[in-house]
């Protein structure tokens, strides 16, 4: 009995790139560029629909990067990242059948282009004052609600870890376990609001194989490119994503 899969030739044109721009980010060069996963994929299918095929392939990517950079995260700033996520992702499954999915993605892209003006106009300082732990409470519950929405969840979470000033490597590690610990929260509420059917999962297993490569690809240039480089091109992924998001939600 064959499996109910996505055949569709215009799905796979916008999934396969999708997945690839999602492994790189989740090797943490790049980071940003993932949250245009769903909205690309989004122009084949719905957004919870591209949101429900990318479950099982962002666990593969998690664990992958976990296994990368297990000793290189900043243990004390997950301790408090993680659950402020995590009530994010109850406050998302509680909002996911009320708020329409553009409208979030609108929120987060104009979130996301005012951090950069702001970073852009007024450029951080070696003495500049770290944001408070109220922001940083504020921003990545905000970051778990929009994960859980529409996996768009690393914008918000960026706007306070960026100007803590961690090294490449500690900040992708942080992220990678962060993220991992937040997308598995997301599987039982996702079961639950029947997300996870066979044709989804059957989908995603066909993209799986394309996971690995993006998270390599992303991995080698992660551990040998210089912090400031690193950073412009997280920011370079945050303003296409923020672009993208705000047409999605106001204006496409």
């Amino acid at each position: 009995m064959s499996l109910p899969v996505i055949t569709d030739p215009h799905f796979y044109a916008v999934a396969i790139p999708a997945v690839l721009l999602l492994g790189v980010s989740k090797s943490g060069f790049g980071a940003g560029f993932g949250s245009l996963a769903v909205p690309l994929m989004a122009l084949a299918v719905t957004v919870p629909q591209a949101a429900a095929i990318l479950m099982p392939v962002l666990l593969l990517m998690d664990l992958l990067g976990l296994a990368a950079f297990r000793r290189d995260f900043d243990k004390r700033l997950l301790w408090f990242l993680i659950p402020c996520g995590l009530v994010g992702t109850l406050i998302g499954t509680l909002l996911f059948k009320v708020l329409p999915a553009h409208t979030v993605a609108g929120i987060v892209g104009v979130f996301t282009l005012i951090f950069l003006v702001q970073r852009l106009v007024f450029p951080p300082k070696a003495n500049s004052p770290l944001p408070s732990k109220t922001t940083g409470a504020l921003l990545t519950t905000i970051s778990g609600f929009t994960s859980f929405i529409a996996h768009a969840g690393g914008p918000p979470v960026n706007a306070y870890v960026i100007p803590l000033r961690l090294s490449p490597l500690a900040y992708t590690a942080t992220m990678a376990y962060f993220f991992f610990v937040v997308n598995l929260s997301k599987w039982v509420p996702y079961a639950w609001l029947g997300l996870l059917d066979w044709r989804n999962l059957a989908t995603s297993l066909m993209l799986l194989p394309i996971a690995p490569l993006g998270v390599w690809v992303g991995i080698r240039i992660a551990r040998r490119i210089d912090a400031t480089w690193f950073y412009r091109f997280v920011y370079l992924g945050m303003l296409l994503t923020g672009i993208k998001l705000t047409w999605d939600g106001f204006i496409g």
